[in-house]
């Protein structure tokens, strides 16, 4: 819905004007798709085409109007890097707060606990609070929660610019790894390079409408049509 009011004020004057309040708009409209287990596809369009919107869908943070989405196992998301970083709290305590959220259980998080924080690089630090961290620390941190995370399906939506060129590498090599792992992965991204490196299949998305679904180098040539 798109409201056509910014204040009670406006919404009441034109209420008794009988304007128009608010106009309906669709995200995603009449999307279907089937992601096989260990398959990796890209969700490709331009700014506001609803991938994003579709990615949240799909991990159950939005819930459709109309229609189903259905997943097997333990989703882990990218999404939104560091939802559910508390800045007041400490790297060490993060960590443990936000495996939580993403779905592990203390014994789990705590046999992964050493091997997170070093992926981060920020290992003399974990016992500072956040808020004392530069982004670049808080970043590395949080994506390495998530990429440690049990998982069975990883989405992922512009993460892989976290960081300098050799962490970005660091992660791209870790996301291969769960590839190779048979782990099924979606992904958002406007990198081409980085689709055609960790997707087959590509899925694309024009104003909430799905316009095609095939190979990934067919896509991004879609996408670019």
């Amino acid at each position: 819905m798109i409201k056509h009011t910014h204040s009670f004020k406006e919404t009441f004057i034109g209420f008794l004007k009988r304007k128009k309040l608010h106009s309906e708009f669709n995200a995603l409209n009449d999307i279907s798709f089937v992601v096989n287990e260990g398959e990796s596809v890209a969700i490709l369009g331009y700014n506001g085409s609803g991938k994003s919107t579709l990615l949240k869908t799909i991990s159950g943070v939005l819930r459709p109007d109309a229609g189903r989405v259905l997943t097997r196992g333990r989703v882990a998301g990218l999404i939104e890097v560091g939802a559910g970083f508390h800045p007041d709290l400490t790297g060490r305590e993060n960590v443990y707060l936000n495996a939580a959220i993403l779905g592990m259980n203390k014994q789990e998080i705590e046999a992964r606990f050493d091997e997170i924080v070093a992926f981060s690089e920020i290992g003399e630090f974990i016992d500072n609070e956040v808020k004392h961290y530069s982004s670049g620390m808080f970043l590395r941190l949080a994506f390495s929660v998530a990429i440690h995370t049990e998982l069975d399906i990883l989405l992922v939506d512009e993460i892989l610019s976290v960081g300098d060129a050799p962490f970005r590498e660091k992660c791209r090599k870790k996301i291969r790894e769960l590839i190779e792992q048979g782990k099924t992965m979606v992904v958002v991204s406007h990198d081409t390079g980085t689709v055609k490196d960790l997707c087959d299949r590509g899925i694309v998305i024009r104003k909430g409408k799905q316009v095609f679904d095939g190979p990934v180098n067919d896509a991004i040539e879609m996408l670019k049509s």
